[in-house]
């Protein structure tokens, strides 16, 4: 989904779509809540929390999926055990830590709580330690997401409109360098 999709998504439906987004995966709806709450449209407290919640439920039946249906949806879906094996082999060595920061994984978010629950790793102790994991991912994430929208309404009070043509012309020609750059790279090799 498109930022400006997911902004339009979270401006109509609120803490519903912070609640469906980190369900799923959710570091961009996440983000994008973040900045929300710094414009005053959303509560801060209320976008961690629901975010927490939703992604601690959305793990937790990842991993039922895993300790019920792991080797099933192996088989059927075989472009998922490479990131299921790279979990196992971390789970092996670090289980601890790998809990508490798979959510922060790039593309181990759903496959992650699978791979968990088809390892020895315990019901209770994966409850606990994913628990832990979601209040920290979603401070973490809601905060940049917070932090973020604060520095761009600053930076954009203190720049006028010449100087955003300005910026925005420059940035124009400095894409339009590097792309004519790159394919002068890509000629050469070939």
């Amino acid at each position: 989904m498109q930022a400006a999709h997911i902004a339009e998504w979270v401006q109509s439906y609120g803490y519903v779509a912070v609640a469906v987004g980190t369900f799923l995966e959710g570091e961009s709806v996440l983000l994008v809540a973040g900045a929300a709450a710094s414009r005053g449209h959303l509560s801060m407290s209320v976008v961690v929390a629901v975010a927490a919640f939703a992604s601690f439920l959305g793990d937790q039946l990842y991993f039922w999926i895993g300790r019920h249906y792991g080797t099933a949806l192996l088989v059927r879906y075989p472009s998922l055990e490479p990131r299921a094996a790279r979990v196992r082999g971390l789970l092996d060595r670090h289980y601890l830590p790998v809990i508490l920061s798979l959510r922060f994984l790039y593309g181990l978010r759903i496959a992650g709580p699978i791979a968990i629950g088809m390892s020895s790793v315990s019901w209770p102790q994966f409850l606990l330690l994913n628990g832990l994991a979601a209040v920290l991912w979603a401070l973490l994430i809601a905060g940049a997401g917070y932090g973020t929208g604060h520095a761009l309404v600053y930076l954009l009070k203190a720049v006028d409109a010449d100087e955003l043509w300005g910026l925005s012309l420059l940035l124009i020609v400095g894409l339009v360098w590097w792309l004519l750059a790159r394919r002068r790279a890509l000629n050469n090799k070939s």
